[in-house]
């Protein structure tokens, strides 16, 4: 049965990665240090060549996408943008941690967003908009191999949610310039509205079977930036 690959991958760092600052729609370009950690691993690791790459309309994936896959055809997709942050965007958790509002929503929950922000039950609704129409898009074009280039929260809810084996969220936190690789099946998503989760791209530890890791992201809510 014919395969659908799709490599998810987190753009690099920006400098308010760097200083640990909420920064989910906050357009902000990759830093000196972001683009030259890109430009290393590539030139260290396989990233192997993509028929098309979709992407988070926000510059720090645009320009990750300009490192990794400079000559592959790009789509910008709204709904791969990062969570809107509301009154904490561009604001550190050391900043935030005297208001009430702020130790109410690092409680978590789906429908417990910023003020003023986004809650998590709308973007998982937005990953799913995403997925529906990359695999659409794939089996359309009959492409087999792509790449999707936006950010750490975005991977985490996308594959916590319709990958399969199913892992919690912070699972499948990453690294800058890195993610995880898919197999979608047209059997397995109209059935079920399911990936399986290959591993993670680029292949760091060949031999070694995916087990799951922690979460290390942009404030670590790092990438819920």
């Amino acid at each position: 049965m014919k395969g659908y690959r799709i490599a998810f991958i987190r753009h690099g760092i920006t400098e308010a990665n760097e200083k640990g600052r909420y920064i989910g729609t906050t357009d902000l370009p990759l830093s000196s240090t972001g683009s030259k950690e890109l430009f290393d691993k590539l030139e260290k690791l396989d990233y192997p060549n993509v028929q098309k790459v979709y992407t988070s309309p926000l510059k720090r994936c645009k320009q990750t996408c300009s490192i990794l896959y400079p000559n592959s055809y790009t789509v910008e997709m709204q709904e791969l943008r990062e969570m809107d942050f509301g009154e904490f965007e561009n604001k550190s958790a050391e900043e935030l941690m005297e208001r009430e509002d702020y130790k109410q929503f690092i409680k978590g929950g789906l429908d417990n967003p910023p003020p003023k922000g986004e809650s998590t039950r709308e973007v998982v609704t937005r990953c799913y908009e995403a997925i529906k129409i990359i695999i659409s898009d794939m089996m359309y074009e009959g492409l087999t191999n792509v790449a999707v280039v936006t950010h750490g929260g975005i991977i985490m809810n996308m594959l916590s949610c319709f990958g399969v084996p199913k892992r919690k969220p912070m699972d499948y936190a990453c690294d800058f310039g890195e993610g995880f690789e898919v197999m979608v099946t047209a059997s397995m998503w109209q059935r079920s509205e399911a990936f399986e989760v290959l591993g993670r791209y680029p292949d760091l530890y060949p031999d070694e079977e995916y087990y799951g890791s922690g979460y290390n992201d942009d404030e670590d809510n790092e990438d819920l930036q």
